[in-house]
């Protein structure tokens, strides 16, 4: 019975994708191992290390569903030792005469670590397309709402006006140079390793650094300059990149959960009919889809902690480091799936609410374009002396409930400046929006001109 809630039937898609399970199931983690032992074999038969009719026959066997699972995980139990039992299924399978040259001049490590790269690779895959397609909506909310006034808050206050496409793009930006950064790591994480013993190729003789070529071309993975068992960068790189992915998410996700308080009613997360708020409070319609969301950047981001432990290596390799990696980087790319198909879903159906964003913009009767009202009376009465005249209006405003509109239009220094209808217009706080609206059309650009707003894949 599940105890996890990766695999938990009431809980895991809350945690997880079924797509990204499958990845890192024990069928598919088998048949990975058993792909490095089928593409080890025909490698070193190609050089002439074993024959070729057992070369043939180890590929031709190295299939998951020829094996009981089961089995192997009693007699991994038994015997301590991870890999040994699906090597003695390979070798029996094999038969006596040719499964003598299963596993022939590896060790555990080779095999794992590199049946755990075409895992990763596996998932990266999906990672990519989900985060391009997360980007694709961004870009489409930020079009959509790139002159859509609302408040811009800093320290939680109302600072200025800024447009909520502004705000959206930022998370565009975003996540355009993670995408970047997952194919610039492409070449650096995804290698194999056939080092044997403590990584010097010895069981294999010569012939050891063309074997591992041959092996790695034969995966789609990269041959290492040199064995990487206690180099654990590759992993700690990879599990980095996915944390901040999932930073990015969590923080847009619990941006919009603000938003979307009863008292700012700016956004809302989609709503479907029979979507239950609270088991006791019936008028409840919860963020739960974004706090679902923003909850599980915390577990990805300890796990990159965790992952990061095991660059602590003894000597040339070891299991106490390693196997923190057995564990995190699973979790972590299922966390993430989990993020990616919720804010995928979340922007798709998200409703904006640019009735709200202005009546929250006009909350402060004029004091949060106070900066604005205070360039205007720079050039008559310098910028200092601006400064201090609006700062004393705005805590008098503050201080005494009076409309700041009301105190500058009661004030003899303020007459005197400007007039009214020009300070009407200062006062609105849809024309001082800066150059966000341009901003937002140089991130879309930059986001198009990088190619992963297309449909179709262009990265590998």
């Amino acid at each position: 019975m599940p105890s996890h809630v990766i695999d938990m039937f009431m809980l895991q898609n809350n945690f997880g994708t079924a797509e990204m399970r499958e990845v890192w199931s024990d069928d598919n983690r088998l048949q990975k191992h058993l792909d490095v032992e089928a593409a080890l074999a025909l490698a070193e038969a190609e050089v002439g290390l074993i024959p070729a009719e057992a070369a043939q026959t180890i590929a031709s066997k190295a299939k998951a569903e020829l094996m009981n699972i089961p089995e192997i995980a009693q007699e991994v139990l038994k015997v301590k030792h991870s890999l040994m039992p699906t090597l003695k299924a390979l070798q029996k399978l094999c038969g006596p005469e040719h499964g003598e040259w299963v596993h022939y001049g590896a060790t555990t490590q080779d095999i794992v670590d590199t049946g755990m790269m075409l895992q990763l690779k596996e998932a990266h895959q999906i990672i990519v397309r989900d985060v391009r397609a997360v980007a694709r909506e961004l870009a489409r909310l930020a079009q959509e709402h790139r002159t859509t006034p609302i408040a811009g808050r800093s320290h939680g206050m109302q600072g200025l006006p800024t447009t909520f496409g502004f705000k959206v793009a930022v998370v565009l930006d975003e996540m355009i140079r993670h995408l970047d950064r997952l194919r610039e790591a492409e070449s650096r994480v995804f290698a194999g390793v056939l080092g044997g013993g403590v990584g010097t190729y010895a069981s294999f003789g010569p012939l050891g650094p063309e074997v591992e070529r041959r092996t790695m071309e034969r995966l789609g993975l990269q041959a290492p300059n040199i064995c990487w068992h206690s180099s654990r960068d590759r992993s700690a790189e990879y599990a980095g990149l996915l944390g901040m992915i999932s930073g990015t998410l969590g923080k847009m996700a619990n941006e919009f959960y603000n938003l979307m308080r009863t008292e700012l009613d700016e956004v809302e997360e989609p709503f479907t009919s029979g979507k239950i708020g609270s088991s006791t409070m019936p008028h409840k319609r919860n963020p739960a889809a974004l706090e679902g969301l923003a909850s599980l950047t915390k577990p990805i981001r300890y796990n990159v902690a965790l992952v990061q432990e095991s660059m602590i290596v003894e000597h040339e390799r070891d299991a106490m480091s390693w196997r923190g990696e057995w564990i995190a980087l699973p979790e972590s790319c299922i966390y993430l799936a989990a993020q990616l198909a919720s804010a995928k879903a979340i922007l798709a159906g998200l409703v904006v609410k640019p009735e709200n964003m202005l009546r929250n913009l006009n909350q402060l009767g004029g004091l949060l374009l106070s900066e604005r009202v205070m360039f205007a009376l720079a050039k008559p009465l310098g910028k200092q002396t601006a400064h201090e005249v609006i700062y004393e209006l705005c805590m008098k405003s503050v201080e005494e409930g009076i409309p700041f509109r009301e105190v500058l239009l009661d004030d003899p220094r303020i007459r005197e400046a400007v007039s009214q209808e020009e300070l009407e217009k200062l006062l609105d706080p849809s024309t001082y929006l800066g150059s966000a609206p341009q901003t937002v059309d140089r991130v879309l650009a930059a986001a198009e001109a990088s190619g992963w707003l297309k449909e179709e894949e262009q990265h590998g």
